[in-house]
């Protein structure tokens, strides 16, 4: 329930800055070069991090499936981690570089207007990284522990997998300068 909020909020957010203008002529194609730049720089970025997240997972399908030494499950957990933190960076690029122009063509009227803008564009990306992250985490409680009622140890295991995607996804995004 809380990760749905969370994302109805961002998405809400989204929305009203959206429908606001981008301003003059001039604003709207320094503001599409920003995000075409923004979009190269998002996709060379994940490129790398994909090719990291196929050996990451290789290494822990073999400690799982061969070793046995972790949860069968922990490389799929793995994945959805860094899949959702990934989508998160994405979805807060792009709202990013949406908003920067309407934030500034606000700007141009208030200071106050312009706050706005930024505020919920900056609450957008934290929204959406705790309303994936929540419900990635959920869905994994749920499968595991009240569907296959796979024990609390091996269930914590897995979801800490889930953290660890993310975390290693989030760290490339800082290295990379994301």
């Amino acid at each position: 329930v809380s990760a749905t909020v969370a994302l109805l909020f961002a998405y809400g957010f989204y929305k009203k800055i959206m429908k606001l203008s981008e301003g003059t002529d001039k604003m709207i194609e320094i503001a599409e070069a920003v995000r075409i730049g923004a979009r190269a720089y998002i996709k060379q970025q994940y490129k790398i991090v994909v090719i990291f997240f196929i050996i990451a997972s290789l290494f822990l399908v073999f400690l799982a499936f061969v070793l046995g030494v972790q949860s069968k499950w922990t490389p799929f957990a793995f994945l959805t981690g860094g899949f959702f933190s990934g989508l998160s960076g994405f979805i807060g690029m792009i709202t990013a570089t949406l908003a920067s122009a309407r934030t500034t063509n606000q700007a141009k009227e208030s200071l106050n207007k312009a706050l706005k803008v930024a505020f919920r564009s900056g609450s957008v990306m934290g929204l959406i990284v705790v309303g994936l992250a929540l419900l990635d985490v959920s869905l994994w409680f749920i499968v595991l522990r009240l569907i296959l009622k796979i024990s609390l140890v091996e269930t914590t295991v897995t979801m800490l997998s889930f953290g660890m995607g993310a975390s290693l996804q989030a760290l490339f995004a800082r290295v990379g300068g994301g």
